[in-house]
């Protein structure tokens, strides 16, 4: 058992005598054209009191979001507002030079059921304990949605005049798929013509903690999503009697289906697409020998290396990028190779394609200018895959470029709190997500100057 093991080492020490090249993104020009001197993003005691608030309100009706909350976003001549679908909002902010592509920012009124039971205070109360402001939605995605119009509201009180014109919305439905928001206000934008250059939806986080033997924080930055099928897998035999049973009945026969659909994992598709590129940013904050695979997955890829709900069957598959609905069905129809048990899709819908993410990608390359100057204490920042789903995903008929990204650390001890009890964000990291979209808001008025991609050693 030895010997592998030597031969590893010894291919290592001479993969180590070379020195590889890793291409880095400088991204946009630091000296863009601006149409205006930037507005710091330095907020008065009096303001981040008002941001806190508006965030602890645990549903602000639209008359009080009108004219309490935010009563500049309404009133600005050049920022127009829709309701579609009956409940969600559309905001078009009117830029002044209609040369440049506008661009969008989503976020999503609804929340997951919270009971009362075990939290340690009421779901909705918005109650503040010890810095942190409690309450369902806190961090899905209320955050996000009152952080935009608070960026909003506190550019415009500066005077402050877009160059790019851009879209807000906000669905009311995300939940629950999203076809009655989100869907509709893409079908609305799409019959006038529009078309964005890119989308900032929630999604993915500064990850503090969840990969053993990484040590500093990084941004990922979600450019692709995963697809979804829900399939119910179903028997159907001759009824019989308990007193004389069938060699097989019909519970046996779909238990047996769904064991083998256990027993056999979908492809492993780790280290395709963007994750490539994340493991290569992240190798350098590993230590031996972690750096080593992580840096030449083309030679170490092999090493690194459904839920049934009731006799029924209903199983979920979250579906790779490079995947489709086709292929996993075909896949599971493969696996359990029995022509008794039938296949009937509940609802699926294929990944969005990948979102660009090299130097030439203007959302992504404003997302990083952006975190770097945010969170000066991130180094890395990477392209990566959302494991969920998201509104984004009705909009990619409008834009090859959807990003995800909410700028929030997340440590493995506080992802339970997502959808969980006791959900909360601390006012810090609020008023640091305001400051995020104040600046963003601000850096998509450059009209960026790409560079071409710079090798270190």
């Amino acid at each position: 058992m030895a010997r592998p093991y030597i031969c590893l080492l010894a291919l290592a020490a001479v993969l180590l005598l070379g020195i590889a090249t890793i291409s880095r993104s400088r991204g946009l020009r630091d000296k863009a054209h601006q149409s205006a001197p930037r507005i710091p993003s330095q907020f008065s005691q009096e303001e981040r009191v008002a941001m806190k608030e508006a965030l602890k309100a645990p549903h602000s009706p639209y008359k009080e979001l009108r004219e309490n909350i935010f009563p500049t976003v309404f009133k600005t001549s050049f920022i127009r507002h829709e309701v579609v679908g009956e409940y969600s909002h559309l905001f078009t902010v009117h830029g002044s030079d209609p040369s440049l592509q506008p661009y969008m920012l989503l976020a999503h009124i609804d929340v997951v059921p919270a009971p009362d039971e075990g939290w340690d205070v009421p779901p909705f109360s918005g109650l503040e304990r010890n810095g942190f402001i409690y309450g369902r939605g806190t961090i899905d995605n209320k955050n996000s949605l009152m952080g935009i119009l608070q960026a909003l509201e506190l550019l415009l009180i500066r005077n402050y005049i877009p160059r790019r014109s851009f879209f807000i919305a906000l669905g009311h439905d995300e939940e629950v798929m999203g076809v009655n928001g989100a869907q509709k206000i893409s079908a609305l934008l799409q019959a006038r013509g529009v078309q964005l250059a890119f989308i900032v939806d929630e999604g993915s986080f500064i990850f503090d903690g969840f990969i053993p033997g990484l040590k500093n924080p990084f941004a990922m930055v979600a450019v692709s999503q995963k697809g979804l099928i829900n399939l119910m897998l179903q028997v159907n035999t001759t009824p019989g009697h308990s007193s004389a049973p069938p060699k097989e009945t019909s519970i046996g026969i779909l238990a047996a289906a769904v064991n083998r659909l256990e027993q056999t994992p979908m492809p492993n598709m780790f280290g395709d697409g963007p994750m490539k590129m994340a493991l290569q940013e992240l190798a350098n904050e590993f230590s031996f020998p972690t750096n080593l695979f992580l840096s030449n997955m083309w030679l170490f890829r092999p090493l690194v290396n459904v839920i049934p709900a009731v006799a029924q069957a209903i199983v979920n598959f979250r579906i790779h990028p490079a995947q489709t609905v086709q292929e996993v069905l075909k896949l599971a129809k493969d696996i359990v190779a029995d022509d008794r048990v039938q296949f009937h899709v509940l609802n699926a819908f294929d990944p969005p394609p990948i979102s660009p993410y090299d130097d030439q990608a203007l959302g992504y390359q404003l997302l990083r200018q952006t975190i770097q100057s945010v969170f000066p204490e991130i180094n890395i920042v990477v392209p990566g895959t959302c494991v969920g789903n998201t509104d984004s995903r009705h909009y990619s008929n409008l834009t090859t470029g959807i990003y995800l990204f909410n700028p929030l650390y997340l440590q493995p001890q506080s992802f339970r709190f997502v959808h969980g009890i006791n959900e909360r964000i601390s006012v810090q990291a609020y008023e640091r997500q305001v400051k995020f979209i104040f600046e963003f808001i601000q850096n998509a008025d450059t009209d960026p100057k790409p560079v071409p991609h710079l090798h270190e050693l």
